[in-house]
């Protein structure tokens, strides 16, 4: 029996040229499928953080205004003559030093019975760094002379502010408030037997006063333990010329409490 010609290739191990083919065909890896892609999770949005808040420094007592004001205070309180006079000549605690020619602090004996307070310097004191030397301040040494007494002599007068009101106006009450710590040591350190007030403006600075002064003329006042008499003002005096009668009465009453003080001899 003949065989085919495909039989005769079988038989002897060899497989036909097309089956070969098929074969090396079916052996190619079949074509990859397109890559998938992978699935991600959807992207989560991000806010910028908030800037952090700043929190207010908390004040300590030390930079407290009330407690620099209390260690200004007790530097004063703490102060000699020289360191006073130093103090106020360049003291920049209110705007009333932005146009004095200079400060004034006072003047007279540095042991007094005495002690005269006005308002503060008019354009004749900026200039000379006296209290009372205009037309006021001859008033008052009339006056003084009228009672056995004179400046310089057991008698001191001063101010109180030290600098000179624009205008010569009347002293507003911050200004009063930041000399007073100054007027405070200079009546500590002159241990006066009497304090006379002149004018409102000093009246309000060392009494804390806002009466009318003629409701108070006359009265027995206190400061530290020392008598004080209020009176008016010798400016307001040469504008009103009939008021000088009831000023004298009222450095008579001064002069009694004054007296009254003196401690009698003991004899021996």
């Amino acid at each position: 029996m003949s065989l085919s010609r495909e039989q005769m290739l079988v038989e002897m191990g060899i497989s036909p040229i097309w089956k070969l083919r098929e074969t090396v065909q079916a052996e190619e890896p079949a074509e990859l499928p397109a890559e998938v892609p992978i699935e991600t999770a959807p992207a989560v949005e991000t806010r910028p953080s908030p800037p952090p808040v700043e929190k207010p420094a908390l004040q300590t007592p030390a930079s407290s205004p009330a407690v620099a004001l209390q260690a200004a205070n007790a530097a004063v309180d703490a102060m000699n003559w020289p360191e006073l006079t130093r103090a106020v000549a360049e003291c920049r605690a209110c705007p009333l030093c932005q146009q004095r020619k200079q400060a004034v602090l006072g003047v007279g004996d540095l042991n007094p019975d005495w002690l005269f307070i006005g308002e503060g310097p008019g354009a004749d004191e900026d200039v000379q760094g006296e209290p009372f030397v205009g037309q006021a301040g001859k008033l008052l040494d009339n006056m003084l002379a009228a009672l056995n007494i004179a400046r310089g002599n057991k008698v001191y007068i001063g101010n109180a502010v030290k600098c000179r009101p624009p205008g010569n106006r009347t002293p507003e009450a911050a200004e009063m408030a930041a000399c007073r710590p100054y007027l405070e040591r200079q009546i500590a350190l002159l241990k006066p037997k009497i304090i006379v007030l002149l004018g409102k403006a000093a009246v309000h600075s060392l009494l804390h006063d806002d009466k009318a002064l003629g409701t108070m003329r006359g009265k027995r006042f206190e400061y530290a333990g020392i008598p004080v008499v209020v009176t008016y003002h010798p400016a307001y005096l040469l504008r009103n010329l009939p008021e000088k009668a009831k000023a004298w009465e009222d450095l008579l009453f001064a002069r009694r409490l004054l007296r009254d003080q003196a401690v009698p001899e003991l004899p021996f």
